[in-house]
């Protein structure tokens, strides 16, 4: 099977052109007035001012229902993060001993009589989980899976004027653990809109766009568009799309016409052809634009605006993955969808500064492990030129946990699948989807397979030009590759056992492999390293996440590349030395469990492994005399170590990827290594001794921030000497204040085991450093961060913050 990729993306912030008209929705409680927009806009924020409960009410759908006494909040909102963290709450370490539980939402607002003509729909990016929506006391719909997006129509319950009250009520249940292996956060915790569209309109997700031909001299763009009548009478209807190129011009153009009975959808092709083509690629990840309108009666009844980008992607079983006839290796990480302090409802710059320290460690995919992700996270992936493997499930009919997704799957599995091809299948980050992550159903052959059988099928025939995995469990035992299972899919994956992965390459050497879940062991990188067949691996994990922990008190699987902080650790520092094609350079010391050495499972040598360990810092504990072996990492061709201005020695590059290492006296000073390309530097990096504590430092990842829920900047505070070296111990207690236009949304540090509230103003710091986090409250102004702590000199961050 020979698959081609599309290369679009359904843009959420679609335009209807219905003429000029002004909207007011009143959203209350306190009826107050959140602002006036034009009719032209196709989709309405619904994120601000819900009234929020904890806990279950009788008769909270009802529209009469006094709910003047709940909180005010605004969505996104994940309540379950602010804790506290509880040794015996339900969701036990495998929710990161946070609560969980019933809550509900309730949303007041007046809807014009101008709108009584027009559809109008709610959508949900997201509800953890088992979600309940009513309008008015009418239920809508119930859906259990707390990942998926929906969306229900609002209409025939609406109750339109000024004067009128509308009462959106939202219940969330996650009172039933344990339901997940990590921590999912609870709550309405992604963006809500209101859709007002025509009767006759396009579909939801009714987009879709391929490019079947793709040349140096052009590319032809295929536009399939799912029109909906919801008049009472036939229609006829015209369709044209505009294709707008990265600099907006317009380089192509084509019309489409079709009848639509009443009641019923219908599907309208337009084909363009765009010459000299812009590529979509990960050094530059340029987008067009498709513009798709649909005319009535010579009306405008409505139009959507869909960015794309033009690429070919095609796995190969000899040579693996091809962009653009490049082949690449795919050097993924597995994400969670939560973040941290952050919790489950991450705004989208969270995640650019999260995939941007990835990306300097030489990350170029992520793997959505182990369900749908935010739609506003693949529509940074297409921005950043990430690839995406898009999973869907991370259990079939056999459950992981007692209360999984396992009691749902063949009641909802192909509706939530669906559901999401469809939100996803535009994207052009996406390059492979997975159904299914170490399913248990493998080792019953006939379950199995009929399963994997349908999910395959429906992949293919809502997007039939990408490829299908799944990450495999124990192939070898459940018999996976000899049974037929492993073939049924495009290309396929296995978890860690990549060795296994290539020997059935090897056996049946037409098969398309790739590694869907690796640890950090070297030799497992070199066996992916050194067989072209092998398209690449994602790894456990990218990033430090809540849950999934071992004991009391640790809260966090600490494996990442990169701890909750987003500071690398020695292995992301590893990665990029084999996966970065900047040069770059490491120091670490590594040491030895030995009495000396703490056992405070917050410290890093504490693994799920009681294994050696390496620390970026020369302050050991012992100052006395000593051996100390010193750890580099880098891709530089030779690598000089210096202590205090003494050279210690030239190392070159090894060919296994192995580090370089130096057994030296402990001598407190400066140690410094630098790396070289045929002679001449290229990299430093450098250690020194620490003296007392004296200050902090503050570093923020921005200059400039806007306003809105998406737009947060993270302040770094460290605990310095007076020299500015890091007091890799200093435990101070570091107190966070914010003047002017803005406010301290969260706190956080790396320890595992810190029980801390993430809402906060203080942290206290771990190996010398901690983070807050902070949001715009006003539209222009300066937001000043201070970092202080008793006996230090405080610190000051400053960010500009503007309209745009």
């Amino acid at each position: 099977m020979k698959i081609q990729f599309p290369s679009t993306r359904l843009v959420r912030g679609s335009l209807l052109l219905i003429g000029i008209v002004w909207l007011a929705i009143l959203i209350s409680g306190g009826m107050c007035v959140a602002g006036q927009s034009e009719i032209g806009s196709r989709e309405i924020s619904m994120d601000a001012q819900w009234r929020f409960n904890r806990g279950d009410v009788s008769d909270a759908s009802s529209r009469e229902f006094d709910d003047r006494d709940w909180q005010t909040v605004d969505v996104p909102h994940d309540w379950a993060i602010s804790g506290p963290f509880v040794e015996d709450a339900p969701a036990s370490r495998e929710g990161a001993f946070l609560p969980s539980g019933v809550a509900w939402y309730r949303k007041h607002l007046s809807i014009s009589n101008q709108f009584i003509a027009k559809k109008v729909f709610i959508e949900f990016d997201g509800v953890m989980a088992n979600s309940d929506v009513w309008i008015n006391g009418h239920h809508l719909g119930h859906r259990p899976n707390g990942f998926v997006s929906f969306r229900y129509e609002l209409t025939d319950h609406l109750k339109f004027g000024a004067n009128e009250d509308n009462v959106i009520a939202v219940r969330s249940d996650t009172a039933k653990q344990v339901a997940s292996r990590w921590y999912t956060g609870s709550g309405i915790y992604r963006h809500v809109r209101l859709v007002v569209v025509d009767p006759v309109h396009v579909a939801y997700d009714g987009v879709y766009v391929t490019t079947p031909e793709i040349t140096s001299a052009h590319a032809t763009v295929d536009v399939e568009v799912r029109v909906e009548n919801r008049s009472d009478e036939k229609q006829d209807v015209k369709l044209s799309t505009t294709i707008v190129d990265p600099d907006g011009t317009v380089v192509a153009e084509g019309n489409a016409a079709c009848e639509v009975e009443s009641g019923a959808s219908g599907l309208v092709n337009v084909d363009s052809v765009v010459a000299n083509p812009v590529l979509w690629n990960l050094k530059s990840p340029k987008l067009y634009s498709v513009i798709v309108r649909l005319i009535v009666d010579g009306e405008s009844r409505d139009q959507v605006s869909t960015p794309f980008g033009i690429r070919r992607g095609e796995f190969r079983s000899d040579t693996g993955f091809s962009l653009n006839g490049e082949r690449i290796k795919i050097k993924g990480v597995c994400l969670h969808h939560c973040a941290g302090a952050l919790g489950a409802a991450v705004p989208v710059s969270a995640w650019e500064h999260r995939l941007c320290r990835l990306r300097e460690l030489g990350v170029n995919a992520v793997r959505t492990a182990h369900n749908p992700v935010a739609p506003e996270f693949l529509d940074l992936c297409d921005r950043m030129g990430i690839l995406v493997m898009d999973e869907f499930f991370d259990c079939w009919t056999i459950g992981k946990r007692r209360e999984d997704y396992h009691h749902h799957f063949r009641e909802w599995a192909h509706r939530d699948m669906a559901d999401t091809l469809r939100r996803d299948r535009n994207h052009p980050s996406v390059i492979l989807y997975s159904v299914g992550n170490e399913i248990h159903d493998t080792p019953r052959e006939e379950l199995a397979k009929n399963i994997l059988k349908d999910l395959v099928a429906i992949c293919h025939e809502i997007d039939p030009t990408r490829p299908v995995t799944q990450g495999l469990f124990r192939p070898n035992v459940s018999h996976d590759y000899d049974n037929g299972l492993a073939d049924m899919l495009d290309v396929i994956g296995t978890n860690y056992r990549d060795l296994e992965l290539l020997q059935a390459w090897r056996d049946q050497p037409g098969r398309k492999i790739i590694g869907t879940e690796q640890g950090h062991d070297r030799k497992i990188w070199l066996a992916c390293r050194d067989n072209a067949q092998h398209a690449g691996q994602f790894l456990w994990v990218g990033i430090d996440y809540l849950g999934e922990s071992w004991q009391w008190p640790v809260t966090t699987y600490n494996s990442g590349l990169l701890d909750r902080t987003l500071r690398p650790y020695a292995r992301g520092r590893e990665r990029q030395s084999w996966w970065s094609e900047t040069p770059m350079v490491r120091v670490f010391r590594r040491i030895a469990p030995t009495e000396e050495t703490p056992t405070d499972p917050g410290y890093e040598d504490i693994q799920w492994k009681r294994q050696q360990v390496l620390f970026d810092d020369w302050s050991p504990r012992a100052t006395d005399a000593h051996e100390e072996n010193v750890e580099v990492y880098s891709n530089c061709d030779e690598v000089e170590l210096i202590l205090n201005d003494r050279s210690l020695g030239v190392q070159m590059l090894p060919s296994d990827a192995s580090a370089r290492n130096w057994s030296i006296p402990f001598e407190a000073g400066r140690l410094i290594a630098i790396g070289r390309n045929d002679g001449v530097e290229v990299a430093r990096d450098e250690l020194a001794t620490a003296g007392a504590a004296a200050r902090i430092e503050v570093r923020v990842n921005r200059s400039t921030l806007a306003l809105g829920f998406d737009e947060v900047a993270y302040v770094e505070a460290t605990v310095t000497d007076s020299s500015g070296v890091r007091v890799p111990r200093s435990e101070s207690e570091i107190a966070f204040q914010v003047d002017g236009p803005g406010k301290l949304i969260a706190v956080d540090s790396a320890s595992i085991v810190s029980h801390e509230p993430f809402h906060a103003s203080r942290r206290r710091a771990f190996r010398g450093r901690c983070i807050g986090i902070v949001r715009a409250t006003d539209s222009k102004g300066v937001l000043s961060v201070t970092a202080s702590a008793e006996g230090l000199m405080p610190g000051v961050a400053r960010v500009d913050v503007s309209p745009e």
